[in-house]
């Protein structure tokens, strides 16, 4: 077991327990939403479930098990977040598995409209098996909190609409970075002739989740809510994962191609510029997702490092390591010190935002199946 597995039952177990003290994450509206979700699916002419590309496996919606695969197609969203090398192994997983998959990202229009293609030709063959199709057809969109349901939606709704060259206003399902935050299953439609409805439902877990590292999955994702573990131990689970891959290596041509401008140098260069101008500039470096801090994260990150000898195998170093990257964090995202602040959690804010948006890199935390990986 890795150092970063040993740090992922350790959160697994905080959320377990946590989850056990106060309904976690299964409260009154998604049991609700479950129920309705159920009643539903044996009605509709196609489910689409999906998965977040960072977690393939992990994100299963389990309620569709049973579900036949000649009616499912398991979508990975958020490919622009995943690791490419892990996207083509899963996909070829779900070929194995006699599963139809389809990889997007939702917020790139010629992906979703490669989607909405694919949609509708699946739609096709399964009207030709089934001549007792409707002039109105139902789509369900099914999937675990945060995977970008909604925001996928929309886009099919509004790439959908144009498509057909229909007027009249857009509906909007409602988007947030943060889980939960769909109550209701809302229609949209996403095609003409024939009519094509997609119904988008709110987010679902299982009540209880046993396996504690699918559980640091989940929450280093985003799809179970930051308060039941905290960030900053999400933030070391994430430190542990980078520290351990070779995705740091890729930032060093980038680094040494926009020079080696020290924090110091970095500071100095921008007090010479006139009052006005400073404020602005300050305000400006205080948002942690600017290219110029980015690049200092990534430039402290790695001189951390590569500057470590220790045994990143051994629990207690890895420990002293991710230690050190905090510290380095804190001058790398302008956290001025304070006497009565936690400047460790502001750190893992931050840094957790800019992992969950890509600006570290590309993460797939679910390996893929040994005998598959002989094959790539």
């Amino acid at each position: 077991m890795t150092t970063a597995s040993k740090i992922a039952k350790e959160i697994g177990n905080t959320v377990k327990k946590a989850a056990s003290r106060n309904r976690g994450w299964f409260d009154p509206h998604m049991a609700a939403a479950s129920c309705a979700i159920d009643e539903r699916v044996p009605l509709v002419d196609l489910v689409v479930e999906i998965r977040d590309a960072r977690v393939p496996l992990s994100s299963e919606y389990e309620l569709l098990r049973n579900f036949p695969l000649s009616k499912r197609i398991v979508v990975m969203n958020k490919m622009d977040l995943a690791n490419p090398f892990y996207i083509k192994g899963w996909m070829r997983y779900f070929r194995q598995q006699n599963c139809i998959s389809y990889g997007v990202n939702s917020h790139n229009k010629d992906n979703v409209k490669g989607l909405l293609n694919f949609i509708q030709a699946q739609l096709r063959e399964l009207k030709q098996a089934n001549r007792q199709f409707s002039e109105t057809i139902i789509v369900m969109l099914v999937g675990i909190p945060n995977a970008g349901k909604s925001a996928l939606a929309n886009s099919l709704h509004q790439i959908g609409r144009i498509s057909a060259a229909e007027k009249g206003k857009l509906k909007h399902a409602m988007v947030s970075p943060q889980p939960g935050e769909t109550k209701d299953i809302s229609s949209m439609k996403i095609g003409s002739h024939p009519n094509i409805y997609l119904l988008d439902t709110p987010g679902i877990l299982p009540p209880s989740i046993h396996d504690s590292e699918l559980c640091s999955k989940l929450a280093l994702t985003g799809a179970i809510r930051d308060s039941l573990v905290g960030q900053k131990e999400l933030v070391q689970y994430f430190l542990a994962i980078l520290n351990l891959s070779d995705q740091y290596k890729k930032w060093e041509k980038v680094l040494t191609n926009r020079g080696k401008l020290s924090f110091a140098e970095s500071k100095q260069e921008h007090s010479g510029c006139s009052q006005l101008e400073g404020k602005q500039r300050k305000q400006h470096l205080m948002d942690h997702t600017q290219d110029l801090i980015v690049h200092d994260v990534r430039r402290a990150l790695f001189d951390v490092i590569s500057c470590f000898d220790g045994n990143l195998e051994c629990e207690d170093d890895m420990l002293k390591l991710i230690e050190a990257e905090f510290v380095a964090l804190r001058e790398a995202l302008r956290i001025p010190e304070e006497r009565d602040g936690d400047v460790d959690h502001k750190v893992a804010v931050k840094l957790l935002n800019l992992y969950r948006t890509g600006r570290l890199g590309h993460y797939t935390l679910d390996p893929l199946p040994i005998t598959l990986c002989n094959h790539l």
